[in-house]
């Protein structure tokens, strides 16, 4: 069986900005929600049959605890905010197995529920969907893992992560210690780029086993003198923002993969899905569940 697990919090950001607006005649922007509702029920039109979604309940997570301009969701826009708890009541209603997240975040259970997917001997792929940069350490040819960003079709197994990025799966909570990660608010090692990163971690593999000094390198970076410097007077912050970047995979998800199966709406989904005026969305479930 292959595994669809879906980055619930992404898709209603990626909605939110490629659906219109739509306001119900009680007031309440549903938009992006009928957008991520009507995706999933593709899902199952093509022919997926076990799908979990990981949704940010709350945005602040324990990583707020560890870096101060960690992102809090100060910043996110009212319309999008307003639709983060009624979206997991329609995906629960629609039959969907949700997992909101709390202390933990969507993509620590997505990486969780990678890992209990792919325990499962029946399990043939799991297809981590989100175009996330740090679940990509995820990926792993062996346990049949693979990241797919659903927006552009495109499938990363780890030759596609290595292509990308320029190091493996494991090397990805080192690269985004070094280089940074922008969306959750982390800077990384100031001169660390791309390029400069993967060469090194290509090599060496982790933060830790690049040796302190250019001299000792076995290999010819550009400006590699004042890198290992860098790195060296800098050693306990990258190795925060490697914690930072790394899934915690004992984040609360589904104990076993039966629980993912669709099996078809609730009781509760017609209405919701009136409430958030999705018409079409309830016909095209009305037709999956025969």
């Amino acid at each position: 069986m292959q595994v669809h697990l879906i980055d619930g919090t992404y898709e209603l950001f990626r909605y939110f900005f490629a659906a219109p607006s739509h306001i119900t005649a009680a007031g309440q922007e549903t938009g992006a929600m009928r957008g991520v509702l009507g995706s999933m029920i593709g899902l199952l039109e093509d022919g997926a049959t076990h799908i979990g979604i990981a949704t940010d309940h709350v945005i602040p997570s324990f990583r707020n605890d560890l870096w101060d301009d960690y992102k809090d969701g100060s910043e996110i826009d009212p319309d999008i905010e307003s639709q983060f708890h009624p979206l997991e009541d329609v995906l629960r209603a629609a039959g969907f197995t949700v997992w909101p997240m709390v202390e933990y975040e969507a993509d620590d259970a997505l990486g969780a529920a990678a890992v209990m997917a792919a325990a499962d001997p029946r399990v043939t792929e799991v297809q981590i969907c989100t175009p996330d940069k740090d679940l990509a350490q995820c990926v792993s040819d062996a346990a049949g893992i693979v990241q797919f960003d659903r927006r552009k079709g495109v499938r990363y197994d780890e030759a596609g992560v290595q292509e990308k990025f320029g190091v493996p799966p494991a090397s990805i909570p080192d690269y985004l210690a070094l280089v940074g990660d922008s969306a959750d608010g982390f800077p990384g090692l100031p001169g660390w780029g791309a390029k400069s990163t993967a060469a090194v971690l290509s090599r060496y593999g982790h933060i830790t086993d690049v040796p302190a000094a250019a001299g000792q390198w076995d290999i010819t970076v550009r400006g590699g003198a004042k890198l290992a410097a860098t790195l060296a007077d800098n050693l306990e912050l990258a190795l925060l923002f490697r914690r930072i970047a790394t899934i915690e995979l004992d984040a609360p998800v589904s104990e076993n993969v039966d629980v993912l199966e669709w099996t078809g709406p609730t009781d509760e989904f017609e209405a919701l899905a009136e409430s958030i005026d999705a018409t079409s969305a309830l016909r095209r479930m009305e037709k999956l569940a025969g």
